[in-house]
């Protein structure tokens, strides 16, 4: 997807951000294998990401940012996952802790979350764990009452950004219900568990972190997450799988028309020109649908999360469909470590883990479509 095709419709200053963004993919996407090699984050790519105001941007007005649209961020985080996918997670991530903390806390905290994320520190989310599954809003873990709040005895998983993060988000019950806090590291009862090796996005390093007696202080505890607030990671989810299906059709096409077999481009194969047919048109229809869920989102249309529930849900489905036909037509140098097409299909298959997982929406969506009740 180019940039101006996405980002004519904008506002400028958005269409200056995705400029800047647009440009620093080029670096981030020459840079991305070696940092997938190495298993490491690209700090690097973080900072230049902030540098250039997409933490600014994505901050909403009302807690001190400048507010991106939510097509806005679609596009940036399509250029950014096409580019680099790792980035791309954990800057999504970051994002949706910053943000979250920002609008919760802001009737207790005031603007202290917000000052800390355009100060340029880093946040991390930590919402998912072991017993709660996809239901990550509603936390298992009960916290004990202490003095300056509540103790949380507990783990939380997939922390992207962990290892480089100055503040978590973390959720636990209190008095049965789910409260939200901030908690600042380092801080010596948060461990990192150490059995992270992933299969894809391995330069996200999204570790399983231990909490043993973590003091969750009242004070950065702040409300449940509500109407009018931004949905970050639910907005940000789609653009991930949609990326990575971009950068993989990209790679297949370059090396279909580059593959020279009996005299002819690999190209010129007919089987290859209908199966990339029918993998663009659905890549292609999944972007239609992720843009008319962000256009819902930005008029304030309740339907928007269940549109964009479905454009996850074909998102994930697509890019690993198109990673896998990257393999059958890259044939035994696409299954070669070097080639770009392996590491698309195995980041291609995280996006299905990402919460609410396919099997999750599959049943949302159906039982939708069949109006099942649960009486």
């Amino acid at each position: 997807m180019i940039i101006t095709e996405l980002s004519e419709s904008l506002p400028e200053a958005e269409q200056r951000l995705l400029e800047r963004v647009g440009e620093l993919a080029v670096g981030f996407a020459a840079e991305a294998a070696e940092y997938d090699e190495r298993a490491e984050i690209a700090t690097g790519h973080l900072a230049a990401l902030h540098a250039a105001g997409a933490d600014t941007a994505v901050l909403p007005e009302w807690v001190g940012g400048t507010g991106l649209t939510y097509r806005g961020f679609g596009v940036l985080l399509r250029v950014l996952a096409k580019a680099d996918p790792s980035t791309a997670t954990i800057w999504l991530m970051h994002a949706g802790a910053a943000v979250g903390l920002a609008e919760f806390t802001r009737d207790t905290l005031g603007s202290f979350f917000a000052d800390e994320l355009l100060a340029g520190k880093r946040f991390a989310n930590a919402l998912s764990e072991p017993a709660s599954g996809n239901r990550f809003l509603n936390p298992q873990q009960d916290a004990h009452p202490a003095a300056g709040g509540w103790t949380l005895t507990g783990a939380k998983r997939f922390v992207s950004g962990a290892e480089i993060a100055d503040y978590l988000i973390v959720n636990a019950r209190v008095d049965d219900a789910p409260a939200f806090f901030g908690v600042p590291l380092p801080d010596s009862s948060v461990s990192i568990i150490p059995i992270w090796d992933t299969l894809g996005l391995r330069a996200t390093r999204s570790q399983l972190l231990a909490f043993d007696e973590t003091l969750l202080r009242a004070e950065f505890r702040g409300r449940a997450p509500g109407p009018g607030d931004f949905q970050v990671i639910p907005a940000g989810l789609p653009a991930i799988s949609l990326g990575i299906a971009d950068a993989a059709l990209a790679a297949l096409a370059e090396h279909a028309r580059s593959r020279v077999i009996l005299g002819k481009p690999l190209s010129h194969q007919q089987w290859v020109q209908f199966e990339v047919a029918d993998v663009e048109s659905r890549l292609a229809a999944a972007h239609a649908l992720y843009d008319l869920g962000l256009s819902q989102a930005d008029s304030k249309r309740p339907s928007f999360f269940p549109t964009l529930m479905r454009a996850k849900y074909l998102a994930n489905k697509v890019a690993v469909e198109v990673a896998q036909l990257g393999v059958r037509v890259g044939g035994a140098s696409g299954y070669l470590k070097q080639s770009p097409i392996q590491r698309y299909l195995r980041d291609a298959e995280a996006g299905q883990l990402m919460a609410y997982s396919t099997e999750v929406m599959a049943g949302e969506i159906g039982r939708e479509v069949l109006q099942v009740t649960d009486e």
